[in-house]
Order: structure tokens, then sequence, then C-alpha cells
């Protein structure tokens, strides 16, 4: 694998993961450099199958190795709402305020405020496919707080921190980050690259 493309229209997570990277692996290069405009569907009930999903539909555009993520909030007193459905959970708008105003209101009489933040990374090559997971454990604030970041960053507090995603800069949030988690599992793979036919595996936390 010479080049990866990272399957998102996302900038906020594309900076994220760049962030990451190591010059052991292939280079990277986002839908948008790739030149392919495409709001790639999410139509399933599980954060894995939604990564299976995207990694696949740029593998078969473009037959290129690439990979894809999907993430959720999962709120424990709310049965791990908003879940695979985060980024619309108050309509197909997909507009975070909104999605924030919805849960918090839910959240308003709840004394469990506990959440975990999940990601599922799928790394689609040939007829391979891989899945890496990565967790972040954490509270819902009772009001937003902080500027940066993007998503439910403004109301998601990590264990270990009195701050929330928002109020820290990217070198903090990539000290807790769900995504930092599975993008390390995914890198760690990619700079021991051997090629196997046909498998499909997944990495836990």
């Amino acid at each position: 694998m010479n080049k990866l493309i990272f399957a998102t229209n996302n900038p906020n997570k594309v900076l994220e993961i760049k962030s990451l990277l190591t010059n052991k692996i292939p280079e990277i290069i986002s839908l948008k450099d790739a030149g392919i405009v495409i709001d790639i569907p999410e139509p399933y009930n599980t954060l894995e199958e939604n990564a299976i999903e995207k990694a696949t539909v740029i593998y078969n555009l473009t037959k290129t190795p690439c990979f894809a993520e999907d993430t959720g909030l999962e709120v424990n007193a709310l049965n791990g709402e908003p879940g695979v459905h985060s980024a619309r959970y108050a309509g197909e708008h997909k507009n975070f305020e909104d999605n924030i105003d919805k849960l918090l209101s839910k959240q308003k009489n709840s004394t469990d405020r506990s959440a975990q933040f999940r990601t599922v990374i799928c790394l689609k090559h040939e007829e391979n496919i891989k899945l890496f997971e990565g967790i972040c454990k954490g509270t819902i604030t009772t009001e937003r707080r902080g500027t940066n970041g993007f998503g439910y960053d403004s109301i998601f507090m990590p264990d270990g921190s009195d701050k929330t995603f928002a109020e820290m800069d990217l070198g903090e949030k990539n000290i807790f980050s769900h995504r930092k988690k599975a993008t390390k599992k995914l890198i760690a793979y990619l700079e021991s690259f051997k090629p196997v036919n046909d498998t499909m595996t997944k990495q836990k936390n």
C-alpha cells in the first residue's frame, strides 16, 4: 500500500487522524484530496457495519486501499443512545447543536451521566477487511463548555479530566481520544503490514 484514502467528508476527523500519523505508513489523503464528492450512506444499526459500508463504497469506486470510521456517543442512562445515530440524533439535517439540545433535555433529570465515545475504523484493501476499536469513557456535563472540537465535544468530559473535549486543544484531546485509540491500532497494523488473503478480524479495546 503506497496510498490510503480516508473515506470521510469531515475535515475535523481528517485533522485528528493526520495529527497521529508516522512516516512509516502510506500517504493518507481525504475524499476531497482524491477529488471524490459523495455522501456515503450509513444505513446500518451498528458502527461496525457502517464503517465497513463506507470503506467498501470508496474502495469499489477507486480500487485504492482505504479506511473509514464510524463513531457514536453511548449514554448509559439512555440505553446507549444516541449511539450509531449520533450524527442525526435530532433529525436527518445532522445539526449538532440540535443533537446536543436533545441529549441534554433527555438527560435533564438523570443522576447517571456516565457515557462513552466509541470509534470503529474499517480498513479495506483488496478483499481484506480489518476493524479497529477505540473507547473513551466519561461523563455528560449539564451544559456546554468550551469552543474547540466538534460534535458532542462541548458536553463530554473524559474520565481523568476536569475539562470537556471542547475545552482542550488537539494535543490534550488526543491523550484521551477514542479516535486516537482506534487510529493507533490502525497505524500499528500498517507499520507491520503483511497481506493476508480474505481475512476479517477485529482488535478490541
